[in-house]
């Protein structure tokens, strides 16, 4: 297994494959762990994501000449991966009680 850097995620969503495209929402980006300038607009300071249907990947625009190579989109595989995980640890037995 392999690393490596990605945007960070705020938010949970959802992905949606029919064969043909792939529609990831819902999903909140933030920064990596790199934390550059360069996915912040350079007048309004704000992020933007990167949405690509084709190929299946959620990511942050880098507003560099040449792009960036800070960190790299989430797939729709891994974003379903993290989906998942989430179910499962939903439904797992809580192993003590709540405190209160």
């Amino acid at each position: 297994m392999t690393r490596s850097r990605k945007p960070s995620v705020f938010q949970v969503g959802k992905v949606r494959d029919d064969g043909h495209t792939v529609v990831i929402s819902g999903w909140g980006l933030g920064l990596c762990a790199a934390g550059c300038t360069c996915h912040r607009h350079p007048s309004a300071g704000h992020l933007a994501i990167a949405e690509d249907q084709a190929g299946g990947s959620i990511g942050l625009v880098s507003f560099r000449e040449g792009g960036c190579d800070c960190c790299e989109p989430w797939t729709s595989e891994e974003l379903s991966s993290i989906l998942r995980d989430f179910q499962a640890l939903a439904g797992l037995e809580v192993q003590e009680p709540l405190a209160g």
